[in-house]
């Protein structure tokens, strides 16, 4: 890398090139400054990864706005501070804004554990198969009436109308099939 200390008239031409839009002007600005930049940038984002996305920036910006690249002393290395300290201002802006978007997000929802939710399950199914077992002691019009009112939530008229019996028949369905279940609960 060179030192900076780059003939005046060198740095001249390298910006008219640039003002003249030749690739080879910004190239070359490039390896001579490149390095200059990227630890500038690092200095101001303690990052080296943001820092190289930081450089690319610079340069990126030096070829959009190469007709307005000045030279100070004879170097354009100022202006190319000048530019990444801008590029790195607004970086950092843009990661301040990223951190609060993100630490105002909720946190995950707490999972349960898996081994609690496998133990619910089993213990589920287990209470159910015991449940089963005393609704398939009753008879069958009484455990249909059970699962359409008790289970599926219909009101006695639903079940009236699903069973096609009138609404008194289901009450005294219900009513046997519970006081059966009770009775059978009470003597196991």
């Amino acid at each position: 890398m060179a030192t900076g200390r780059s003939n005046s008239t060198d740095e001249h031409e390298l910006v008219d090139g640039l003002r003249d839009s030749d690739p080879g002007a910004l190239a070359t600005l490039f390896d001579r400054y490149g390095d200059r930049i990227h630890n500038h940038c690092f200095r101001h984002l303690a990052d080296w990864a943001e820092a190289e996305d930081a450089t690319s920036s610079v340069f990126l910006e030096v070829w959009r706005h190469r007709r307005r690249v000045r030279l100070h002393d004879g170097s354009a290395l100022p202006w190319l501070y000048g530019v990444a300290t801008n590029v790195c201002r607004n970086a950092r802006r843009s990661r301040l804004r990223y951190l609060r978007v993100v630490a105002s997000l909720p946190g995950p929802a707490p999972e349960p554990d898996h081994a609690e939710q496998v133990a619910d399950r089993l213990g589920s199914e287990a209470r159910m198969r015991a449940v089963l077992e005393q609704v398939r002691a009753l008879p069958a019009r009484e455990r249909e009436v059970l699962a359409l009112v008790v289970w599926a939530g219909l009101t006695y008229e639903q079940a009236a109308a699903a069973l096609d019996v009138p609404v008194g028949t289901v009450r005294s369905r219900l009513s046997r099939a519970r006081a059966r279940l009770t009775q059978e609960m009470s003597d196991g």
